[in-house]
């Protein structure tokens, strides 16, 4: 494949990436299913450079700003930029490119020729450029950045624009030990390190085509950050509990809830999408995992009511802006707006509500998001407990201790109310986990 279809491809993929709200990588897996004649080789370039092009975007789009009439800040401009800031490509170079012949984008036209001079020999960063754009950020989202961060927000606005780590959870239902699946990779020439936080966690050296090892295949380990091995632990989810994974998605920390249930007692999966459960439930069979049940979550759906007041442990990965996964979807930083986060925070608020509606006395609520905006963390579990005397937050500190700590894990990284991971300070994706136990008086909260 010459380098003008690739490119081609490139615009096509980041053009129906913007045209839905699928995530990035099932768009640009979906596209490259759809064309197997598609080289390996292709096939890698293509994804490097979509994603590439993902993360350099606010730059990008900087410069076609101050290139003038002739580049859009679309998918094809953006490509025309990144040819030639990155690949320092000169305007007869792009034009080869862009030649308009089969397979290839459509010829360059004057003003985008006129556009290009102006960015010829630059280079993609500029003293110019605002800190949130060259941190890669979103404008109405930097203040808020700043507030969590300070003094520390470049570096760790910037860090969660890079490549994230490749993490895999070695999973102890199929008989698996953290040593013996690194040996196994070794021989297979495939560098592994156990994660510092994690008692489970496996870092390999870059990403890997795990499903195709055997150790996938045979349910020995899962594709799954660090840092939301360390939000599922933090349930403590017991064999023989009623545990509860209320926004279960395709089933990533039930997988880890079963296996620390040592398959005996009830997981029950709800989420609005069947489509993801039924992921999940591929997922859940080649894990070895016989005590699980998914429930679609429908409104009216009584089956969930019934619960009110059983359950052991209820877990809310709860929907939300996934800044903390920046990382792996750079394509999301640009998903949203202050609208689309403030409709967020609702739903947040009124899913903990129903989900704390069917904790036990003495049970717990766990609330978990892929976030790094107190909006979405702090604001949404500091408002519940203000409105409700029937649960109070644990340290994290303590429920790390006989968690993660009491299975071999590393140290716990906060001494406050709730938890807080990064990449810049931890190597995990950002998360949030605010661990709630429920009292034994009555409160408002029993009619949620």
């Amino acid at each position: 494949m010459r380098d003008g279809p690739r490119l081609a491809a490139v615009i096509e993929v980041l053009e129906a990436i913007g045209a839905t709200d699928r995530p990035a990588d099932r768009v640009l897996d979906r596209y490259l299913k759809d064309r197997r004649y598609i080289g390996s080789g292709d096939r890698g370039m293509i994804a490097n450079r979509v994603w590439a092009v993902q993360r350099r975007r606010a730059r990008l789009d900087w410069w076609i700003h101050k290139a003038g009439k002739g580049l859009q800040r679309d998918a094809r401009g953006r490509v025309l930029a990144d040819v030639a800031l990155i690949d320092g490509a000169d305007v007869a170079r792009i034009a080869e490119l862009f030649d308009g012949s089969r397979h290839a984008p459509t010829a360059v036209t004057r003003d985008e020729s006129d556009a290009l001079r102006r960015l010829v020999g630059r280079s993609l960063d500029h003293p110019d450029m605002p800190p949130a754009v060259q941190a890669e950020c979103p404008n109405w989202l930097w203040p808020r950045m700043q507030a969590v961060f300070g003094d520390d927000v470049d570096l760790a606005v910037r860090t969660l624009g890079e490549e994230a780590s490749f993490d895999l959870r070695v999973n102890p239902l199929a008989g698996a030990g953290r040593p013996a699946v690194i040996a196994e990779l070794a021989v297979a020439s495939v560098p592994a390190e156990p994660t510092p936080l994690s008692p489970l966690g496996l870092r390999l050296d870059r990403r890997r085509p795990v499903d195709r090892m055997p150790a996938f295949k045979d349910g020995r380990i899962e594709v799954q950050d660090e840092g939301s091995q360390i939000a599922a632990a933090l349930v403590g989810a017991q064999p023989g509990q009623l545990v509860v994974d209320y926004c279960a998605g395709a089933g990533g920390k039930s997988l880890a809830l079963a296996a620390d249930m040592a398959n005996k007692g009830r997981l029950l999966l709800f989420d609005v999408s069947k489509s993801r459960l039924d992921r999940a439930a591929v997922r859940l069979r080649r894990g070895g995992v016989n005590n699980a049940e998914r429930r679609p979550l429908v409104e009216g759906d009584k089956s969930v009511k019934r619960l009110a007041g059983k359950v052991d442990r209820v877990l809310v990965d709860a929907p939300c802006t996934g800044t903390g996964t920046w990382r792996r979807n750079p394509d999301a930083k640009w998903r949203y707006d202050a609208d689309a986060l403030a409709e967020i925070t609702k739903v947040q608020r009124t899913i903990l509500e129903r989900a704390a509606a069917l904790v036990k006395p003495g049970g717990r609520l766990v609330y978990v998001t892929c976030s790094v905006l107190t909006d979405e963390n702090e604001q949404v579990v500091d408002g519940f407990l203000a409105e409700t005397t029937s649960f109070k937050a644990l340290p994290v500190a303590e429920v790390w201790a006989a968690t993660v700590g009491a299975s071999g894990g590393g140290a716990c990284p906060s001494d406050g109310a709730y938890l807080r991971l990064s990449p810049h300070r931890h190597g995990t994706d950002g998360f949030f986990v605010a661990v709630l136990e429920r009292g034994y008086s009555p409160g408002s909260v029993d009619s949620a």
